[in-house]
């Protein structure tokens, strides 16, 4: 049994571990998860869920960077 999943992170096919969190996910594919927004299979994910929502086979994510400035 495979301990590696795949998921759609921003239109593009990633591979990773199956028992991953969410905000380890981020931070392995080099984002601050401080700094991003997500879109977890096609809703909004509010951040105080981030720590228990571990990523599943075939999962659509896409993460937005924040950006500020004026």
């Amino acid at each position: 049994m495979s301990n590696q999943i795949t998921l759609v992170v921003n239109g593009e096919t990633r591979s990773c571990s199956s028992q991953v969190t969410l905000p380890n996910l981020l931070e392995t594919l080099g984002f601050n998860p401080r700094l991003v927004a997500v879109e977890y299979n096609g809703e909004i994910l509010h951040r105080q869920f981030w720590a228990q929502t571990q990523v599943q086979q075939g999962d659509n994510l896409e993460v937005v960077t924040i950006v500020g400035g004026g």
